[in-house]
């Protein structure tokens, strides 16, 4: 070990007795700071003009678009060729690499303590990045550091990697500037061999993980997994040891050959330890962020924990299909990336792939083929797209297998367990298309925990769950390209009827009734009575107009739907149109109420009717929604809102006040609490108002009902999938500050490194 420091020691005097090495960092360190300042000084501006801060430590290093480490890694690889181009050429050129073959050190101590000198230099460059995050630790209220340090380390060793890579490119000529180009030519091919032979199954794994591309950034986003870990150890070890071996090959003599072999048998070696560490039981993980955002989350951790049973998940991609392209082979390792953190917690979990080809809503695709039959339309697709025809099923051949007409035979997924219970994981229409953790966890609970029946009543013109019209209810609860509709988020709502002689069944765990416009029969009521009655839950909305429809059957709740509708007085809307208030006691029974009302939101009500209530009927009952105190009150007279002039009329009993147009109603009953909600409003969740935007209410609609049907499931779904609150939100200095930091990052840093470097330069001259 002397030795190998000896001639680190060496190399590193030799390093900063030249320039460039100090250019190289002077230059570094202006670039880094020049970044870094900017986005301290855009944290403060956002401090002073009233903004706040929010996830400082992410905000100024990790963040894909704006993040200083982010931004460094797209530079780093110009600077380390420059140093290492002449580690080794430069013996090679001056002939002082006869001297070392002959001297009594060997190969390897030579090459170490080479590469120790470059680690040592690279240690440097991290220390300038460090620089402003020991800044940061100081002037950002709970800075994150465990964080800003998995960036470090991540970067370092990619560097560490680079500088491996130009150790032994060196070694291979005598040419500084040819290593140079060598070394940039080997960290491209390593950036971009990720994507060569992902359409055969052998190859794809093997490329997938020789790429270098990304490989810091689950670092520098506070990940710290074992794989990454390994490749960088791997391939610093591969490169060196590649170096040792052609210095060797100049002393030893042997056959080109026995060369081959030594070499390929190492690069085996390596390709064998990076398969095993890159399975998914080999990996271990560390999530050192404090909000922990790269594992799942407590409520998805406790579904895992609960499913022991085998999962397959079986992707039926269809070449017809708009998204047909992120099932393909080539996309395989990609799309896995989508199962990641749910293989941390089930290693066994397996992906398969179906190929088929059938009709299916793409517009765009068969308007371009008028004259081809679907066959030959897969034919050019699969052609354009250098895939292999035979590997589609025919549509006669994939409905033996399993009919997807049902799903539109779209990009969907099936969740199979070794029990051979079955569910479906879909795309949606959005900007995300992917299931999140939500939709994702929601899936595999279905397998733990039974899913929710929701029971829709119909027979009474009340709205339906299987149509599309603007009353109607079917984006929220069934619309399987909707990510927020009740099917996705792992209920099941079925249309409700009471006819016959049977009572509700006992697994329905809640029953909607929404707008009845012809009173019910006395035998559907005592069906009713007898659910309420075994604590069955229960949601009722009503319309203004139709109160006396629903009043008969919710009197003995002690809830009844006020005359009239209520109104409030917003600019540029018609006032039967209100502006919900969410109470605090909405926000007592949901979180997802709490972060409604903690956010400002509202909930639009197109024509409501208020709620009256007494508490002597054995209900706990919670206001959930109200009007404003001002400018609100209970309209008795008006009947058409767009052509009449709506007032305020006291003599008639209307009074200016707050009203309830939501109230829950809660019991005991046996060993359950029994949950009610009434609402005066039913078209709050039709299919037009979750499309409909008014500039004039920041409504949440769509986000109501999640809070809903949290209440009403006892919290079983929507999964709950929140995480800590960030804590680095605000920061110990002001606006006043940011110019002396920019001197300080700017000029002194900068100027110190300039300084010592020519220092150490002309005292070496003048020796």
């Amino acid at each position: 070990m002397k030795t190998i420091f000896r001639i680190a020691k060496t190399e590193l005097f030799t390093l900063f007795y030249s320039p460039v090495a100090w250019l190289i960092l002077i230059i570094f360190a202006f670039q880094v700071n020049l970044q870094f300042t900017d986005l301290f000084s855009s944290q403060l501006s956002y401090k002073s003009l009233g903004y706040g801060n929010w996830n400082v430590t992410s905000s100024l290093f990790s963040s894909n678009f704006r993040g200083l480490f982010p931004g460094m890694l797209r530079n780093l690889y110009l600077y380390l060729p420059l140093l290492t181009m002449g580690l080794m050429s430069r013996e090679i050129k001056s002939g002082s690499i006869k001297l070392l073959f002959s001297s009594p050190v060997t190969n390897t101590k030579i090459v170490l303590g080479k590469y120790l000198a470059m680690a040592i230099y690279c240690f440097m460059i991290i220390f300038i990045l460090a620089l402003p995050v020991l800044f940061c630790s100081v002037t950002v209220k709970d800075f994150d550091m465990p964080l800003a340090l998995a960036g470090l380390l991540g970067i370092y060793l990619l560097i560490c990697s680079y500088a491996a890579i130009g150790l032994f490119m060196s070694c291979l000529t005598s040419y500084q500037v040819v290593a140079a180009m060598g070394t940039l030519t080997i960290l491209a091919a390593l950036n971009f061999i990720g994507d060569v032979g992902q359409d055969i199954a052998f190859v794809r794994d093997i490329t997938y993980w020789l790429s270098i591309s990304g490989r810091a950034f689950e670092f520098i986003h506070g990940l710290i997994c074992s794989e990454d870990l390994l490749y960088f150890l791997i391939v610093i070890s591969l490169f060196v040891i590649f170096t040792v071996l052609k210095l060797n090959s100049g002393v030893q003599k042997r056959t080109i050959l026995a060369n081959f072999g030594r070499y390929a048998g190492v690069f085996l070696i390596a390709m064998l330890l990076g398969y095993v560490s890159s399975r998914p039981s080999m990996m271990t993980f560390y999530d050192a962020t404090h909000t922990k955002s790269n594992t799942l989350t407590k409520g998805s951790q406790e579904v895992m924990e609960k499913f022991d049973d085998d999962l397959t998940i079986v992707t039926y991609v269809n070449l017809l299909a708009q998204d047909y392209y992120y099932g393909l082979p080539r996309a395989i390792n990609g799309d896995a990336e989508r199962f990641k953190q749910y293989t941390r917690f089930k290693p066994d979990i397996k992906m398969e792939y179906v190929y088929y080809y059938d009709k299916t809503n793409n517009p765009n695709l068969f308007s371009r083929y008028p004259k081809m039959n679907l066959e030959q339309i897969a034919q050019r697709v699969a052609d354009i797209n250098d895939l292999n025809f035979e590997m589609f099923m025919s549509p006669e051949e994939i409905r033996k297998v399993i009919d997807l007409r049902p799903e539109g035979n779209k990009f969907v997924r099936q969740l199979i367990t070794g029990k051979g219970q079955k569910t479906w994981l879909r795309l949606y229409n959005d900007n995300n298309k992917f299931p999140n953790e939500t939709e994702i966890s929601a899936a595999i609970k279905r397998f733990v925990v039974q899913s929710p029946k929701v029971g829709f009543l119909t027979g009474h013109g009340e709205r339906e769950i299987n149509r599309n019209r603007d009353r109607d209810y079917s984006a929220f609860v069934n619309n399987r390209d909707f990510r927020n509709s009740m099917l996705n988020q792992g209920f099941d709502g079925f249309s409700l009827s009471l006819e016959g002689n049977n009572d509700i069944p006992s697994d329905v765990s809640v029953v909607v009734i929404a707008d009845l416009r012809e009173p019910l029969k006395q035998a559907e009521v005592e069906k009713l009575n007898k659910f309420i009655a075994r604590g069955g839950n229960m949601i009722i909305t009503g319309e203004p107009g139709r109160q006396e429809k629903i009043n008969p059957f919710i009197k003995h709740l002690g809830v009844q739907l006020m005359s009239g509708s209520l109104v409030q007085e917003i600019k540029d809307l018609t006032p039967n149109i209100i502006s919900g208030n969410l109470t605090k006691g909405a926000g007592d029974i949901s979180f997802r109420l709490a972060k409604l009302k903690s956010d400002g939101y509202k909930i639009a009500l197109p024509g409501t009717a208020g709620i009256s209530y007494e508490e002597n009927k054995g209900f706990k009952v919670t206001p959930l929604l109200v009007t404003n105190e001002k400018c609100s009150w209970n309209e008795l007279e008006t009947k058409d809102f767009l052509e009449e002039k709506t007032e305020l009329n006291t003599t008639i009993g209307e009074e200016e006040k707050s009203l309830p147009a939501a109230v829950a109603l809660s019991r005991k009953v046996g060993e359950k609490e029994q949950r009610i909600m009434i609402i005066g409003d039913t078209d709050f969740i039709s299919n037009g108002e979750l499309s409909r935007n008014r500039s004039k209410i920041a409504a949440a609609n769509i986000s109501f009902i999640p809070g809903m049907f949290e209440w009403m499931s006892y919290g079983k779904y929507p999964v709950d999938t929140r995480r800590p609150h960030s804590k680095d939100n605000d920061m110990h200095i002001g606006i006043e500050w940011a110019i002396w930091i920019k001197i300080f990052f700017m000029g002194i840093i900068p100027f110190l490194l300039a300084f010592s470097g020519c220092y150490i330069w002309i005292t070496r001259k003048r020796n």
